[in-house]
């Protein structure tokens, strides 16, 4: 069955840590994990709810997980006819992650004004907004192809959480035109799926 999981930045950080291989356990006081049955049902909560939190981030996860797995969970229609939710106990969710068959991916993201992305603590990138991020990363690739290489390798979580909204923004603003982000953005791809082939990188439509 394919399922959605509407995440934070600070939710997918901690899937992607997992090799995109399984959800983080549940906070204390949060009993029920509740992936959806439909995109647009986990879209709204990302755009809705995630994007207008305090991370102004809002990422739909999908993933497969096997039918056996899925059928002991009753879906629940919480809302209109497509607000239908599996409703996972806390305790089983360990369970149920041994069942998705991995990668988790990213289907859609959706970014407040606010969104500052995941802002590294090393190398190049270390204290840049998302945004200057990529201002930084164009600018590397310009004079050294390798540094760049290396920058994508150093901070391979900061290029995997920022990316959805590096292929969304306009750059404009900060002097980076289209031709300009789309030759960073491949230089990313080709990187990427040279050094970490087993997680597709975000690109929401």
């Amino acid at each position: 069955m394919i399922l959605y999981r509407p995440v934070d930045i600070h939710e997918l950080k901690l899937v992607y840590e997992s090799g995109m291989k399984e959800f983080p356990p549940r906070l204390t006081g949060q009993p029920i994990f509740y992936p959806v049955l439909n995109l647009q049902y986990a879209s709204e909560i990302a755009e809705r709810w995630n994007a207008t939190g305090p991370s102004f981030s809002g990422y739909v996860t999908k993933f497969v997980v096997d039918d056996l797995c899925a059928a002991r969970y009753e879906p629940h229609q919480v809302g209109a006819k497509y607000h239908m939710e599996l409703w996972v106990p806390a305790g089983e969710l360990s369970a149920f992650n041994t069942h998705i068959s991995a990668p988790i991916e990213v289907a859609s993201a959706f970014f407040g004004e606010n969104f500052k992305g995941y802002v590294p603590e090393r190398f190049g990138l270390k204290g840049k907004n998302v945004t200057e991020q990529f201002v930084a990363l164009a600018h590397t690739l310009d004079y050294s192809g390798m540094d760049f290489k290396m920058e994508i390798k150093a901070n391979h979580a900061a290029v995997f959480l920022n990316h959805a909204f590096w292929v969304q923004h306009n750059f404009s603003s900060s002097g980076i035109d289209e031709s300009t982000q789309r030759r960073v953005l491949k230089a990313i791809d080709n990187i990427w799926y040279e050094a970490f082939a087993n997680m597709v990188l975000p690109k929401p439509p």
